[in-house]
């Protein structure tokens, strides 16, 4: 065989070895034509492969080059060397559904629906409880990707619903290896079912069960599964097509899927978080270099982020948010500013870090422009085209909305942020321990009680004042002129602004994980209880 021919039909053998012989050459060189082929159509067509990961509940100031003082991030530093960081990017809520919705959609939740209205300015996400999920009217970007010939896998934590019509290969992607809510439990089976594992359409397992978690640590080897799942950027089967790869690990969310692995593992007991990070390294890491190895790099554009901030439920076991005040839960800079890095060697020129205010939903927007898809018709797009950031450091003006549920709490413009309603969480959490800003009080700020501030919002200078510490004086002219900006520009936003049917409002135990498509297969089908449904509460 010589280069640059294949043979389709193999010619009759005599004997199985010659056939799996022929096979595997037939195979090896697929996939170097495949290989050629998306190099040289990336770089004439400018469409490259994208990978989008986010992380769990990570803290800005969890990485050594935004400041951790462990600097146990080789390999996320080296990607920010490498690439651009974006140290004013933001989650588009301060809780995870939420964000993930936005950043498939482009959208606000408040438009996509993963909000409630059981409650003013309660987070809500979708525990196996809940009856709502993604809907059909909302168009994902795999789905849009479909049509320039890109081939979408997700990998990890779907969390847009648990029902069979909300699971990712409905709604545009062609491969799963996930799960579909939170790694809590491990539960019963009888009151509660511990959460399923797909590969694709189908359950492959339980956590807890099938995948092991240590119940006492928390132990496990997700993340090496997930990171193995994740690196299958190049496969025959998919017939030279270019790849969307979103990678959703569970870690370092607080407490759960510890890595095993020594290596990892530091000895106090007060390092899992930590342990945890350094996993996920390794992970982004390993990813990377696969890319490099197979010589896609320069042709495939990845972004890392977070869905949003570090829990500070506990200091010894949560992550870092750096300089900025509270955490997760909350519409503070804490609770949404997210550790971001591009990376696209060749194209991103290397040790450039950008301040253009990002959110996730920006991410759609710039895929859609990369790839060349089309934004989807009669939907308002709540993302921007980081392209011009990315390629020529032009700086584009645009404010940032903060919704905790159905309110708008707060809206950032240039350096300045303007809180229109403020809390932490409610009393009665607080009196039993559960603190979002533990050792951070800001009077009138860091309540336990909803303040509204409509009427004189609370502005913070970031550049000044990044913990939002310091409200700047109503009576002073820069407050006047500053707010006379933002009003115009919230005025404009909520005149415009159509909410989508809460997701977040029905709750029902029996559309939990009971018998999921597969369950008949593996004997792990179970007893639903009849249909309760009721109304969702949601205490923060």
């Amino acid at each position: 065989m010589t280069k640059g021919s294949i043979t389709i039909h193999a010619t009759t053998v005599t004997t199985r070895k010659l056939q799996n012989m022929k096979l595997a050459t037939l195979t090896i060189w697929t996939a170097v034509a495949c290989l050629f082929w998306l190099t040289a159509a990336a770089e004439t067509s400018g469409k490259p492969n994208v990978v989008i990961m986010l992380m769990d509940d990570m803290g800005w100031g969890d990485l050594g080059v935004f400041g951790h003082p462990a600097k146990e991030t080789p390999n996320l530093d080296k990607m920010a060397m490498e690439g651009m960081q974006f140290p004013d990017f933001y989650s588009a809520n301060p809780l995870c559904s939420p964000s993930r919705a936005a950043l498939l959609t482009g959208r606000l939740p408040i438009r996509n629906g993963f909000y409630t209205t059981n409650g003013h300015a309660r987070n809500g996400y979708t525990p196996q409880y809940i009856v709502g999920g993604i809907q059909d009217d909302e168009v994902l970007l795999p789905k849009l990707l479909t049509s320039e010939g890109y081939y979408s896998k997700i990998v990890g934590k779907w969390h847009l619903g648990q029902q069979p019509q909300f699971l990712p290969l409905k709604h545009g992607f062609d491969e799963w290896f996930g799960a579909p809510n939170c790694h809590f439990g491990p539960y019963d089976n009888v009151h509660t079912p511990n959460i399923p594992v797909y590969k694709d359409d189908k359950m492959v397992g339980r956590y807890y069960q099938q995948f092991s978690i240590n119940r006492k640590t928390g132990e496990s080897n997700l993340t090496q599964i997930y990171t193995e799942e994740a690196s299958i950027l190049l496969k025959p089967k998919l017939k030279c097509r270019r790849r969307f790869s979103y990678i959703g690990p569970q870690i370092p969310h607080i407490l759960h899927c510890m890595p095993q692995q020594d290596s990892w593992v530091l000895a106090r007991e007060d390092c899992k978080y930590g342990d945890a990070v350094r996993e996920l390294d390794d992970s982004v890491g390993r990813i990377l270099q696969k890319l490099k190895d197979l010589g896609i790099s320069n042709n495939t554009f990845v972004f890392f982020s977070s869905d949003n901030g570090a829990a500070l439920y506990s200091k010894v076991r949560g992550g870092s948010n750096g300089p900025f005040l509270c955490g997760k839960e909350t519409t503070f800079e804490g609770g949404m500013r997210e550790p971001s890095i591009a990376w696209w060697p060749g194209k991103i020129k290397p040790g450039q870090v950008s301040h253009q205010l990002g959110t996730l939903m920006d991410l759609f927007t710039t895929t859609l422009s990369l790839t060349g898809a089309k934004s989807p018709a009669n939907k308002v797009i709540d993302g921007i085209d980081l392209s011009q950031v990315l390629f020529k450091q032009n700086i584009t003006d645009r404010p940032v909305f903060f919704y905790r549920g159905d309110e708008m709490m707060a809206i950032r413009y240039g350096l300045y942020k303007a809180h229109y309603w403020t809390w932490a969480n409610s009393w009665a959490e607080f009196q039993q321990g559960v603190d979002f800003c533990p050792g951070e009080n800001v009077t009138g700020i860091t309540t336990h009680e909803q303040m509204n501030y409509t009427a004189a919002p609370a502005l913070f200078h970031l550049g000044w004042d990044p913990g939002e510490k310091y409200p700047i004086r109503s009576t002073d002219q820069e407050y006047k002129d500053v707010m006379d900006v933002i009003r115009k520009l919230v005025s404009e936003h909520k005149s415009s602004l159509v909410p989508g049917e809460p997701q977040f409002n029905v709750c029902d135990n029996a559309v939990m994980n009971w018998a999921p498509p597969g369950c008949e297969e593996m004997d792990e089908c179970y007893k639903a209880p009849p249909s309760q449904p009721w109304k969702c509460t949601w205490p923060h």
